[in-house]
C-alpha cells in the first residue's frame, strides 16, 4: 500500500510510501488545510535530509572527495519501507543503500513517525548512525498549507501569531546560499501580517526563534498551529507568488552560508551523530475549526 490513513476524534491525516511525506490533513467537517500537491509546486510536506536547503555548488564534501547533493537532499525523493501501521499512526524507515551511499557516504536509519490524536498531528524525526565513524546530518519539516486557508478569505487576512515576542532579526538567501546579512524583523511583537511581498526574496529564516509554536490564522478559517521541539533550533516561513500556499519549516539545519565550501562535517548547523547513537526531534499540527460565531 502506497498511502495510509490516520485518524483521530477531529483530524485525518493521510502519508505516502514516496518520501514518507504527509499528503493530507483533513478536520472533522472534511476540509483539508494542506497544500494540494498541483502545480507549480507538486509536493505537499516533503521530509528534508540530508540536508536542509542548498550546499556550495551542490556539493559535498567529505575526505577529499566531492558528492553531488542537491538542495534539500534525497529522502523527499525516496520510498521508505513500512515499520508499522495501525489507525491512528504510522511509522516509516530509510536506511542507506548503494544508491544513498553514491552521493551520501555514511551509513544511517531514518524514521519518520506519525500519529492523530484527537485534532493533532505528532511528527517525529529519528536518525541514527549505524556506521563507524561519525554520522553528519541535517533534517527539517517542510509543511504546506493553503493561503488562503479557505476559499474566498483574502490572503491578507491571514497572520502567524507566535508564543511570545520575536525581536531577533531574520537571515534571507542570495543565490540559493544563506547571505551574511542580518534583516529587521517583519515580526511585529508577536504578529507576522501575510502578503506576497515578504517573500520577494525568498524565505523568511529564523535563526534564533524565541518561539517554540505558532499560531496561522485568518477570520473564518480553521486555525493551524505548528510547534516544535529544541530538536529543531531554526524556523523557515516560505512561500512562492504563484502557488497558493504558506510553509512554516521547523529545521535542524540550513543552507550553506555564501561563503563555507568546506568539509561537511564542519558546515554550520550540522548534526554530529557518533557512531551508535541516535538524535530526534519532534514537531506537531494541531488544526481547529472555526467556531460558529467567527464562520
Amino acid at each position: 500500500m502506497s498511502t495510509h490513513e490516520i485518524t483521530g476524534s477531529g483530524l485525518t491525516a493521510v502519508v505516502k510510501q514516496d518520501g514518507a511525506e504527509l499528503c493530507a490533513l483533513r478536520t472533522a467537517s472534511g476540509h483539508d488545510v494542506l497544500w494540494p500537491g498541483t502545480p507549480p509546486w507538486p509536493r505537499h510536506a516533503p521530509v528534508l535530509f540530508p540536508i536542509v536547503g542548498r550546499l556550495n555548488g551542490d556539493a559535498l564534501h567529505h575526505r577529499g572527495h566531492t558528492y553531488r547533493m542537491t538542495q534539500h537532499g534525497f529522502a523527499r525523493d525516496r520510498r521508505f519501507d513500512w515499520a508499522a501501521r495501525d489507525p491512528h499512526g504510522c511509522r516509516l524507515v530509510l536506511v542507506d543503500d548503494a544508491e544513498t551511499r553514491a552521493i551520501y557516504p555514511f551509513a544511517f536509519r531514518f524514521e519518520v513517525a506519525y500519529a492523530v490524536t484527537d485534532d493533532q498531528l505528532t511528527v517525529d524525526f529519528t536518525i541514527t548512525n549505524t556506521g563507524d565513524e561519525i554520522l553528519p546530518a541535517c533534517f527539517g519539516a517542510h509543511p504546506a498549507f493553503r493561503w488562503p486557508l479557505r476559499e474566498g478569505v483574502p490572503k491578507q487576512a491571514h497572520q502567524l501569531e507566535f508564543a511570545t515576542d520575536e525581536p531577533a532579526p531574520i537571515r534571507r538567501i542570495d543565490r540559493g546560499l544563506l547571505s551574511p546579512v542580518r534583516h529587521p524583523t517583519p515580526i511585529q511583537g508577536r504578529v507576522l501580517a501575510l502578503n506576497d511581498a515578504l517573500f520577494a526574496p525568498d524565505a523568511i529564516i529564523m535563526d534564533q526563534p524565541a518561539s517554540r509554536s505558532v499560531r496561522y490564522s485568518a477570520p473564518g478559517s480553521p486555525v493551524v498551529e505548528v510547534s516544535w521541539d529544541a530538536g529543531f533550533p531554526e524556523l523557515g516561513i516560505w512561500s512562492r507568488p504563484d502557488a497558493a500556499l504558506l510553509c512554516i519549516e521547523p529545521w535542524h539545519g540550513m543552507t550553506s552560508p555564501v561563503d563555507f565550501d568546506g568539509e561537511f562535517t564542519s558546515k554550520p548547523g550540522v548534526m554530529l551523530i557518533p557512531p551508535g547513537q541516535a538524535r530526534s526531534a519532534r514537531h506537531t499540527i494541531r488544526v481547529t475549526e472555526p467556531t460558529p460565531s467567527a464562520a
